[in-house]
């Protein structure tokens, strides 16, 4: 008798050990992505060059998913102003094409490129076409999204991510928002700010 209660405690035992081991397991890697950065992830530029978020440490980014034929496409002209405007202050623009909503990008990156240079000159870093959107998502994206949470995930094209310049997530808004308007212009001085 003693036996078999000295073989439950054991094997009760056992079972704490794994399932407190599983726990911790879990809560380090919840804590890993807690303390994961935007410093983590890379996309490839339209002109097929390595494009490490890692290479602007200490400036404030903003990464917008955009489309070519889409109603909020003149957003590039305002998003070129910006960066025009705050660029000597640290703000880097970063557009991620993307034909995840209405399929407003079908093109190849040589279209899209030529698109952008023909009807917004645009000097900020445009990287390859990606998916931004659902499981198969960038992983800067699922990251993003997890950060922002499920309103702050892109809804639709020239959703915009700001993060800081310590490359923590910092806010987010929606497509409606113009990248001149008075709101979005305050947060983005607020990102430059801090350091």
């Amino acid at each position: 008798m003693n036996n078999i209660r000295l073989l439950s405690i054991l094997a009760f035992c056992i079972i704490l050990g794994i399932g407190l081991s599983t726990t911790m397991q879990g809560k380090s890697r919840r804590k890993k992505d807690l303390d994961q950065t935007a410093y983590t992830f890379s996309f490839t530029t339209i002109d097929g060059k390595p494009l490490h978020l890692s290479d602007y440490k200490g400036k404030v980014l903003l990464i917008v998913n955009t489309a070519s034929f889409c109603k909020f496409t003149p957003q590039y002209k305002e998003l070129e102003e910006l960066y025009q405007r705050y660029k000597k202050d640290g703000l880097v623009v970063i557009a991620v094409p993307s034909n995840d909503f209405g399929k407003q990008e079908p093109g190849s990156s040589e279209e899209i490129s030529c698109f952008i240079h023909e009807h917004y000159p645009v000097t900020f870093l445009v990287t390859e076409k990606e998916i931004v959107k659902g499981k198969n998502a960038h992983p800067f994206y699922i990251w993003a999204g997890k950060k922002a949470g499920f309103w702050g995930k892109p809804k639709w094209n020239f959703h915009k991510y700001i993060i800081d310049r310590n490359g923590h997530f910092s806010d987010w808004f929606s497509s409606n928002t113009l990248p001149l308007s008075p709101m979005f212009i305050n947060a983005i001085e607020k990102a430059l700010e801090m350091q």
